[in-house]
């Protein structure tokens, strides 16, 4: 098995691609070992001492540094993904925990259901595939006076570029397709 590695705009995260789906559908993010209780993959990385986050997406898993160098973790980390894949184990304890979609979290005024759809839209199709492509994600959170709300995850969260992202590259192009967007903030 050989698994590539991607430098990522977060210093404090490299991106693993294993050449295999890691999660078919959705995503998931896990900030502690104590999250990673339900991914026999993401406990097994977190046994590493200096790991503080574990993402994953449908080809890659970022994984998120202390203040080590990667030069001593990443080979530990290669060697957990590798055996976790030959093992033959589930990345995820439960098919249920398999998606992180938690619509229950999102909020927005009901007369402001077409203007959400079309920011889901141009999240889903022009954000979200770029974000990936850095080894994290953006989703929607919500929408109020002219605010939109946005997760952070993966190699985004905690990313010295990423108010330059949000602010410059998610804002300018959600202003230009939905007049009524004034600004954009993570939470």
């Amino acid at each position: 098995m050989f698994i590539q590695t991607e430098a990522t705009p977060n210093p404090a995260t490299l991106k693993f691609l294993p050449g295999k789906v890691v999660m078919e559908n959705g995503t998931a993010d896990f900030r502690s070992a104590d999250d990673a209780e339900i991914s026999p993959l993401a406990s097994r990385i977190f046994d590493i001492p200096g790991v503080s986050g574990v993402y994953f997406g449908y080809d890659f898993i970022s994984v998120s540094k202390e203040d080590q160098e990667w030069q001593h973790l990443k080979p530990a980390i290669l060697g957990s993904i590798m055996e976790h894949f030959m093992s033959g184990k589930p990345v995820m304890s439960s098919p249920s925990s398999t998606e992180e979609t938690d619509i229950d979290g999102e909020f927005f005024d009901a007369g402001d259901e077409s203007i959400v759809l079309t920011i889901k839209e141009l999240l889903e199709t022009r954000v979200r595939p770029a974000v990936a492509q850095d080894g994290g994600d953006i989703t929607f959170r919500g929408f109020k006076d002219g605010k939109v709300y946005l997760n952070m995850k993966g190699s985004c969260a905690g990313c010295p570029s990423s108010t330059a992202t949000l602010k410059h590259g998610v804002q300018n192009l959600l202003r230009h397709f939905v007049p009524e967007v004034l600004e954009v903030e993570a939470v």
